[in-house]
């Protein structure tokens, strides 16, 4: 077995070195509402490396700047983290097609997200594809409803 990840295995303040995932997507009904119209929703998790906390948010759609808005609201209730990962693999809940999708929203044209990463300082890393030692966090992590 090989060496564990410096990040994993140091300590540090929570969620400052940590990995994003989405699953979805759900369907929800709004209380309050006379006819049950049905909404998308995604939820985005955000694993802490060191301690395996979770933080979970919700999201609307999967563009540019909902992610960025997303990424505000866990920046103000967590702090900013100094790097963040995420999954390059097929290990996203859904098609093939959301994959995609998301990996059109990070390398999107208008450069919204990268902007806005490079502004806070924050390093952005993609794990390997098919590497089972890289994706333990994300692997293990298991939602249910």
């Amino acid at each position: 077995m090989g060496n564990l990840p410096r990040d994993r295995v140091v300590p540090d303040y929570p969620f400052n070195c940590s990995c994003v995932d989405f699953c979805g997507p759900f369907m929800i009904r709004y209380k309050n509402q006379r006819k049950g119209v049905l909404h998308k929703i995604y939820i985005c998790v955000f694993v802490c490396f060191v301690s395996k906390a979770i933080h979970i948010e919700i999201m609307s759609d999967l563009t540019s700047d909902a992610f960025i808005a997303t990424l505000k609201r866990f920046f103000s209730r967590r702090g900013k983290c100094a790097k963040l990962y995420s999954n390059n693999g097929k290990t996203f809940v859904g098609a093939n097609k959301d994959l995609k999708r998301f990996l059109k929203l990070i390398e999107d044209s208008d450069d919204n997200l990268a902007g806005f990463l490079s502004d806070e300082g924050i390093e952005w890393k993609f794990i390997p594809p098919r590497a089972p030692s890289s994706g333990v966090v994300f692997g293990k992590l298991r939602l249910s409803q």
